[in-house]
């Protein structure tokens, strides 16, 4: 493995926790902040393409970006980068991640960074 993925990966495993003003960004529900959708699933599923690209379209006020990424011949890598209020984060990535045929999904929170000082 490369050198600098090997210092990478070791950065990764060491970050701290999350800070406590970014906790309670995402406990107050309200607050504007920012976050990651992964979804991993299989793209010959019947028809889930076309729902999960419908269910983004209706929720493009919170999808700030979104990169897809062909994994094989079969599975596809979704990252979304969304930002909202954290209420209408959770549930746009529930609803995301319990759509039929979704194999892996994750909320990946983060911050606006404005707290931090």
């Amino acid at each position: 493995m490369d050198e600098r993925l090997l210092a990478r990966l070791g950065a990764i495993r060491v970050l701290p926790p999350l800070h406590p003003s970014v906790e309670e960004e995402w406990e107050t529900g309200d607050r504007e902040t920012v976050a990651t959708i992964s979804l991993v699933y299989d793209h010959h599923a019947r028809l889930l393409p076309g729902r999960l690209m419908a269910a983004q379209h209706r929720s493009y006020a919170e999808i700030v970006s979104a990169l897809h990424v062909h994994m094989d011949a079969d599975h596809c890598l979704e990252v979304l980068v969304v930002r909202g209020p954290a209420r209408r984060l959770r549930a746009l990535a529930d609803r995301l991640i319990a759509t039929r045929g979704v194999k892996h999904g994750r909320l990946t929170l983060a911050t606006t960074g404005r707290d931090l000082g």
